[in-house]
């Protein structure tokens, strides 16, 4: 009886508890999707775009829906996060491993896996800023970039996993 109250009381502690889902876990659990990853990010960034395009219609309107206006502008700066947990909290942390700067062409790859996330992430923030679209190009252009740089440039199956 005792150790059903116990599991009573955690599960209801848990209904309390705020958790935040990240786009992947920390274990490791050793279950990766990276080609999925890349499709989220340009998901997210085709989201950025059309919420970009109704924030600039919504804004040139005789009668400002401002509720609207809110939604999209949120809507834009909750996809442009999403693309900056998947570099940081997926590739950055867990999937782009350092390497032995003697090692030189694998730490060449290396540097540029990381030089390309970091523009990536710093591209998200400016879909932040503005509803300027020649950042959500930049952004994808980039995502392109990393997308050959982590996969190779022979790899142009990206429905499976390696």
């Amino acid at each position: 009886m005792k150790k059903v109250l116990r599991i009573l009381s955690v599960i209801i502690l848990a209904g309390f508890i705020n958790v935040q889902a990240y786009a992947h876990c920390e274990v490791p659990c050793g279950i990766y999707t990276d080609h999925l990853r890349i499709e989220l990010i340009k998901e997210h960034i085709m989201t950025i775009e059309k919420a970009m395009k109704q924030i600039d219609e919504l804004s040139s309107a005789g009668e400002v829906n401002y509720n609207q206006l809110v939604r999209w502008i949120n809507t834009k700066e909750e996809h442009a996060n999403l693309i900056q947990d998947i570099a940081e909290q997926y590739f950055m942390t867990q999937r782009v491993k350092p390497v032995d700067p003697a090692n030189e062409e694998a730490y060449g790859k290396y540097i540029t896996q990381l030089s390309l996330l970091h523009e990536m992430l710093i591209y998200a923030m400016k879909t932040k800023q503005s509803t300027n679209l020649e950042m959500t190009e930049n952004l994808l252009d980039v995502v392109e970039k990393f997308e050959t740089a982590y996969f190779g440039p022979e790899d142009h199956d990206h429905g499976h996993e390696h």
